[in-house]
């Protein structure tokens, strides 16, 4: 694939405040990526400098081998050739639906922009809302029409930030799916700013964790998962718990939990010490042991999650899918499943 955006060692902040620091990633024709990280780690800041809304301190930016920010030299939004949809969806109030859409169409005669209205109505599943106005909408349709704006141009790359977030979760899920079809489907390339983890997996093709003004790990969701580049990436993709560990064999560690042995390698030599990240779907407990005490339960539909409190007093998680028939203050053991175990050096 052709590289459409590539961001090469990017600083940028407000005023004199760096708040993304040495970022490097690109986006390919077609790609949709998200930018997945916890609030004020610089996610809009970043969305902000591609979008051309505010400049950046060092680095560039390439769109399609042109450079359109570095630093001392901002090309301007609107000649970006990109489309934005933002947070709040931002429809003009005072005008329609087929109005808003058709704001950000400059070029062809009315003949065509009403085709093209049309046309992205019809993508958007709102084919009959035209002569409404935003206020008379849902918040799922008011993104919908959102969407259809910024699509109407035919931009090169659309930019979204926190796109599903005013909505309610099954609606959140529901439009994030509909808008990975509808992007493919146009064969346009997408940057989604989120910090909602389920979202960036289900929508994007990529992945970029943004943590502490850094890039900490850009690659497939599943890549992310299985191979996290540290234990903050670990624990922002999934749940999880860090155990120290000694190793006494090529695939046998002593911790806490007591002697792991795992199907495959996970120790360079004996004595190494090392530091386990498991999740609490690999992490059962096990009635009529002794490990660990049960704390707290909480039925989760498909799963019971248990809170464990260990003999060294560390509360930890744990799942089982089958009933166990466990109450608080049972006396459990641990049953320890990682087939692939994910291993750091000690912090």
């Amino acid at each position: 694939m052709n590289s459409l955006l590539e961001v090469r060692s990017l600083s940028c902040g407000y005023q004199d405040h760096v708040i993304a620091d040495s970022l490097d990633f690109s986006v390919d024709v077609g790609e949709i990526a998200c930018l997945l990280g916890p609030s004020g780690c610089g996610k809009t800041t970043v969305l902000r400098a591609i979008a051309g809304f505010s400049s950046v301190f060092a680095g560039e930016i390439k769109l399609e081998d042109k450079v359109i920010s570095r630093a001392g030299f901002v090309l301007p939004p609107e000649k970006r050739e990109m489309g934005m949809v933002f947070q709040d969806y931002a429809l003009f109030p005072h005008l329609t639906v087929g109005e808003n859409i058709q704001f950000g169409l400059k070029r062809g005669g009315q003949d065509s922009r009403k085709n093209r209205i049309v046309e992205m109505l019809d993508l958007v599943r709102l084919p009959d809302l035209s002569k409404r106005y935003p206020h008379e909408l849902s918040g799922g349709q008011q993104q919908r029409v959102a969407l259809a704006r910024a699509l109407a141009p035919k931009p090169k790359l659309l930019l979204m930030d926190e796109p599903f977030s005013n909505l309610d979760t099954d609606l959140r899920q529901q439009l994030s799916l509909e808008v990975r079809n509808i992007l493919k489907q146009q064969g346009i390339a997408a940057i989604v700013v989120t910090h909602d983890q389920q979202e960036a997996f289900s929508i994007g093709d990529k992945v970029g964790i943004l943590a502490h003004g850094q890039l900490q790990q850009w690659g497939e969701p599943q890549e992310l998962y299985h191979n996290p580049n540290n234990a903050m990436v670990a624990g922002f993709v999934g749940k999880g718990d860090l155990f120290a560990g000694t190793c006494l064999g090529p695939s046998c560690v002593k911790t806490e939990l007591g002697v792991l042995e795992f199907a495959e390698p996970c120790c360079v030599a004996e004595g190494q010490e090392l530091e386990l990240f498991i999740r609490p779907a690999d992490l059962k407990p096990v009635p009529g042991g002794s490990a660990a005490e049960v704390k707290g339960i909480e039925f989760l539909g498909e799963a019971t999650r248990y809170q464990l409190q260990l003999e060294n007093g560390r509360e930890v998680e744990g799942m089982a899918r089958e009933p166990l028939f466990l109450g608080v203050g049972d006396r459990v053991g641990i049953e320890v499943s990682v087939h692939r175990p994910i291993i750091f050096e000690p912090s």
